[in-house]
């Protein structure tokens, strides 16, 4: 292989890595808890839900 070739094929694998972090970067990811659990944003994790 010549040089070119391999700097062309390393330049188009950073591009696709880069492009497909970049997708998945600004997303957020749904939390699901456990039965009789639920979300808690403030603290950012599951908690026991409680009756009243």
């Amino acid at each position: 292989m010549t040089f070119k070739t391999i700097l062309t094929a390393a330049a188009l694998t950073m591009a696709s890595a880069a492009g497909a972090f970049a997708m998945c970067a600004d997303k957020e990811h749904a939390m699901s808890c456990g039965e009789g659990m639920t979300y808690d944003a403030d603290s950012r994790s599951c908690v026991s839900k409680t009756t009243s």
